[in-house]
C-alpha cells in the first residue's frame, strides 16, 4: 500500500471518527469543537493565514491591519465550524433537517422552473452553501450540482452520499456542461459556484471587490443558450444551530445588443456574491488565492480546510 494511500485512509478514518462524535455531540459543543478545528488551521497554516490577511487588506483598503487579522481568524473558526456542522447535518433525519432551516424565497426557484426552461443557482464557498445544497432539496425538487471529485476516494464517497442523502446529484467534470444542459432542458435546478480561479478558455475576466479575477463562464453560457433564470443563493447561520437559506431574484439577463453578455452577466453574478461578502466578510474563503496572475499555478487541494474546497477550476456548488 502507497503511503498516497495510508494517508487517505488514515484522513477517512478521522473524519468518520469526528462524525461519529459529533452525532452525540448537542449543537452548541459542535460549533464550539468546529471553531476550535478551525482556530487550530489559523495557528498551524501560516501562508494560508497570510494569504488570507493580504486579500483581506486588498479587498478592504480602510480597514486596519489588525481588523483584517480579526476577520482572518473569524474565517478560519467558520470553516471549522462548517465541516464539523455539516458532518453533524449529515446525520440527521430529514424532518430534523427541516426544523433547523428556515426559507426565504424559495419561491422564486419555483416560479423559475415554472417557466419550463430549469433553473440555475448560484453562490460561493460562502456560509453554509453545503448545507444549503442537502437542505434545499427538502422542499424543492433535488438538483444537478457542478462539483471536482476529491483527490482522498473515501472523503470523495462520503461527501458524495452526504450531498445525495436528500435526492441530490452531482456532476463532475468530464462532459459537465453537456450533463447541466440536459438537467435544464429536462427544466431541474443546476447549481454552480463562481468563485474559485478558473484556467485557459473556460474563465471569463470580471471585477471582484474592484479587482480582476477569472470566473467560470459556465453560468452565463449555459444561461444564454438555454433562457434558464439565475437565482443567487446562500446560507446564513442563524442562532441555535439553525441556518436561513436565500433565494434572491432572479439576476437580469443582459440586453439583446450587449456586446458581451458572458462578461455581463458573470459580473451581476459576481456582484451579488460580492454584496453578501461584504455584509459577512467572515463567512467568504479568504485563503483560497482569488486574485492571482494567469501564470501563477492553482492552489493545491490539500493546501485548503478538508471538505472547504473541492470546486478548483471547475465553478462548481459543492
Amino acid at each position: 500500500m502507497s503511503a498516497r494511500s495510508v494517508r487517505h485512509r488514515a484522513e477517512y478514518v478521522v473524519v468518520l471518527s469526528l462524525r461519529a462524535l459529533v452525532r452525540i455531540l448537542p449543537d452548541g459543543a459542535v460549533r464550539g469543537l468546529g471553531s476550535a478545528i478551525g482556530l487550530a488551521g489559523y495557528l498551524l497554516l501560516r501562508s494560508r493565514r497570510r494569504l488570507a490577511q493580504a486579500q483581506l487588506a486588498a479587498a478592504f483598503p480602510t480597514r486596519t491591519d489588525a481588523e483584517c487579522r480579526a476577520i482572518a481568524r473569524a474565517t478560519f473558526a467558520h470553516f471549522g465550524r462548517l465541516l464539523v456542522v455539516l458532518l453533524k447535518f449529515s446525520t440527521l433525519t430529514p424532518d430534523e433537517m427541516r426544523r433547523r432551516v428556515e426559507f426565504d424565497g424559495e419561491e422564486r426557484v419555483r416560479r423559475a422552473l415554472a417557466g419550463g426552461k430549469g433553473a440555475i443557482v448560484v453562490t460561493g464557498h460562502f456560509g453554509y452553501w453545503e448545507v444549503q445544497g442537502v437542505a434545499q432539496a427538502l422542499v424543492l425538487p433535488p438538483m444537478s450540482v457542478l462539483a471536482r471529485p476529491l483527490d482522498n476516494p473515501h472523503l470523495h464517497a462520503l461527501l458524495e452520499r452526504i450531498r445525495g442523502a436528500t435526492g441530490n446529484r452531482v456532476i463532475y467534470r468530464h462532459g459537465a456542461i453537456r450533463r447541466a444542459w440536459r438537467a435544464l432542458a429536462g427544466n431541474e435546478t443546476v447549481g454552480i459556484l463562481i468563485d474559485q480561479h478558473i484556467l485557459g478558455g473556460d474563465a471569463v475576466q470580471v471585477e471582484f471587490f474592484s479587482r480582476p479575477v477569472a470566473t467560470t463562464a459556465a453560468v452565463a453560457a449555459l444561461a444564454l443558450r438555454t433562457g434558464a433564470p439565475v437565482l443567487p443563493i446562500f446560507c446564513l447561520p442563524l442562532p441555535n444551530g439553525r441556518f436561513r437559506l436565500i433565494y434572491e431574484h432572479p439576476i437580469e439577463l443582459p440586453a439583446a445588443g450587449s456586446t458581451d453578455p458572458v462578461r455581463e452577466l458573470t459580473q451581476r453574478c459576481t456582484d451579488v456574491l460580492e454584496m453578501y461578502v461584504r455584509r459577512h466578510p467572515h463567512l467568504w474563503l479568504w485563503m483560497h488565492h482569488r486574485w492571482r496572475d494567469e501564470h501563477d499555478a492553482p492552489a493545491r487541494e490539500e493546501d485548503l480546510l478538508p471538505l472547504a474546497d473541492d470546486a478548483e477550476s471547475t465553478g462548481a456548488i459543492d
